[in-house]
């Protein structure tokens, strides 16, 4: 099958392409690409707020932000291939055995067992704990990058999954402990704290 026939093996040969060609794309690490990511993951989550917004063109522009994100990936694995790394059939194939592995709903010998998305939603975090089992600390593989709402939301999902006691503190004089009950209240009533925070803003620009 020739690469144009198939859009997703045509960016590979573009991807390889450029890296053997261009001299900016070659001399590009996976370090070096972490500042692109990060933008377009940005740019993306922009986009769906566009669409979420009802704004004219804005399905069109969530295409446009998905396409410069899925180069990232490319982008990231043509150098870890050329590094004797995976390459981009190991990252599908190891997000795919990921997918198998927990939705056991869908796919294994829990089919018909869930229908409701709670309860599907805490299988799948039954399953990451189980071969996350090895962790010491509970914020262990969450990433410091992330805004501190997102931050607050996962380890306190993982203490609560935890057993562990969150000594929460709304009438606290320290900002802090202040914003820490907030999101407790959001994880409490099935609210994204971040997607609020963002929606509220954006009603007032």
């Amino acid at each position: 099958m020739d690469a144009a026939d198939e859009p997703l093996l045509e960016l590979r040969a573009v991807m390889a392409r450029l890296r053997a060609e261009c001299p900016w794309k070659a001399e590009q690490t996976h370090r070096s690409l972490v500042r692109y990511l990060l933008e377009e993951t940005h740019e993306t989550v922009e986009a769906v707020d566009r669409l979420e917004a009802g704004e004219p063109g804005a399905l069109e522009h969530l295409r446009e932000e998905l396409g410069d994100l899925l180069l990232q990936v490319y982008f990231h694995a043509a150098v870890a291939a050329e590094a004797g790394g995976f390459d981009i059939d190991d990252v599908a194939r190891g997000i795919t055995d990921k997918m198998l592995r927990r939705n056991p709903h869908v796919f294994g010998d829990e089919v018909g067992g869930m229908r409701d998305a709670a309860a599907v939603n805490e299988r799948w975090q039954q399953i990451k704990a189980a071969e996350k089992s090895g962790r010491t600390t509970v914020d262990e593989g969450v990433p410091d990058g992330l805004s501190a709402l997102l931050y607050a939301d996962k380890v306190l999902d993982r203490l609560h999954r935890a057993g562990r006691d969150v000594d929460l503190r709304p009438g606290s004089a320290d900002l802090g402990e202040r914003l820490l009950a907030l999101v407790e209240e959001a994880r409490a009533d099935g609210v994204d704290p971040e997607q609020a925070l963002r929606d509220a803003v954006r009603r007032r620009t």
